[in-house]
């Protein structure tokens, strides 16, 4: 494994891309409503990456052929923009977006309801939005890998959630995957030191039911074995001496 810690200046680099990012969600946020196509939300966020100055990272990476990736209900991640895809009220919808700036990759993803989901399903999308804010409380120098892990599983199923095994999160830098992985599940106190300079994209992903997934014919959309809902919220963090710093906050 070959881990590669990021210099202070190459931070800053990988905060410039992950504002970028940021200003991409926040531009598509108020568009994701009922009515609105998958694919509607893909030419907003090509739009705003090229008047920012970027490249979609995801776009051309193994093949993929969007800059999105849009997932509804029981899509874990990594489904595609569709026109035929309308987001109607009761949906859950996951954007995950990455940019290319100066070089440097970020990686974030959202996971919306479109109008009034039910409870289970909101509890769903609050609890995996928190376990991301407790899997960064663990980004700190000295501390394992695993424990960033240990926080997601331990708040989702406790809540009787399913950790999903099959994706993981991942280094980035100059490059959209880099080592080490980052699981969702894992023992606490295991796993390599975590060391200054360190980049990661850390990323639940959650099912409403069981953790196990499958993907379709497309050879891209990952979907949950038993139908239940999924949500999926990321954030690039660098952990610094002074604990982590979120780039694409």
């Amino acid at each position: 494994m070959a881990i590669i810690l990021k210099a202070q200046e190459e931070i800053e680099k990988m905060r410039i891309s992950g504002i970028a990012l940021r200003k991409v969600h926040d531009t598509l946020a108020p568009n994701v409503v009922a009515g609105a196509s998958t694919m509607d939300l893909e030419e907003i966020a090509v739009a705003k990456i090229a008047q920012l100055g970027g490249t979609a990272a995801f776009k051309g990476y193994h093949g993929y052929p969007f800059a999105l990736c849009t997932s509804i209900n029981d899509e874990v991640v990594h489904g595609m923009p569709n026109k035929k895809r309308i987001l109607k009220d009761g949906d859950v919808l996951s954007i995950d977006c990455g940019v290319v700036i100066d070089g440097f990759y970020s990686d974030a993803a959202v996971t919306y309801a479109i109008g009034k989901p039910e409870p289970k399903i909101q509890k769903l999308l609050d609890v995996t939005k928190a376990s991301l804010e407790a899997a960064i409380e663990q980004c700190q120098v000295g501390g394992r890998l695993f424990d960033i892990s240990a926080a997601v599983q331990e708040m989702c199923e406790a809540e009787g959630f399913g950790v999903v095994r099959e994706f993981v999160g991942h280094g980035i830098g100059r490059s959209m995957h880099e080592d080490p992985q980052v699981p969702n599940f894992g023992p606490r106190g295991k796993g390599l030191r975590l060391k200054a300079g360190m980049v990661l994209a850390i990323e639940p992903m959650i099912n409403a039911g069981a953790p196990e997934v499958k993907v379709l014919a497309d050879g891209w959309t990952a979907v949950t074995v038993d139908k239940s809902y999924s949500a999926h919220f990321e954030h690039t963090v660098a952990i610094t001496k002074d604990g982590p710093l979120v780039l694409t906050r």
